[in-house]
């Protein structure tokens, strides 16, 4: 089975990441693209907690089940496309890095490499726009 792992060091430290993840206001903001506009996200980041991202003018869901979460450094979930029952997984560590916080992705169980090819685009393109809402999110952490 393929798997894909993504990097990123962001300016912040891992309380505001880790909200970023886990509050569904914030993932309303800067999980999906701009022109996917009227996402709505529900989330109980807790063991056996669900969440589901949607954006229904774009036709496009995803949805899961936290299995670890231990705020604000390790997160883990299942994923699948609302569509698709194919299940992954996806672990998300945070850890303190000199300027911030050193956030690691590793996304697996993928049935082939163009499925992991086609989530590390996705995934990469998320990711670039967490600084975005980072900087300018009021909400607390």
């Amino acid at each position: 089975m393929s798997e894909l792992r993504i990097g990123r060091v962001l300016s912040w430290a891992p309380e505001r990441v880790w909200c970023a993840l886990t509050d569904p206001r914030a993932l309303e903001s800067w999980f999906w693209p701009r022109e996917t506009y009227g996402t709505v996200a529900e989330a109980d980041p807790r063991p056996g907690g669900k969440y589901r991202i949607d954006a229904p003018k774009a036709g496009i869901a995803a949805a899961g089940v936290y299995v670890t979460v231990e705020p604000p450094r390790l997160l883990v979930m299942t994923w699948h496309w609302c569509d698709e029952p194919a299940e992954t997984l996806v672990t998300i560590k945070l850890d303190e890095a000199a300027d911030g916080t050193m956030l690691t992705l590793i996304h697996q169980r993928f049935a082939d490499d163009q499925d992991r090819d086609g989530h590390q685009q996705g995934w990469s393109d998320c990711l670039d726009r967490l600084p975005g809402w980072l900087t300018t999110a009021t909400e607390p952490v």
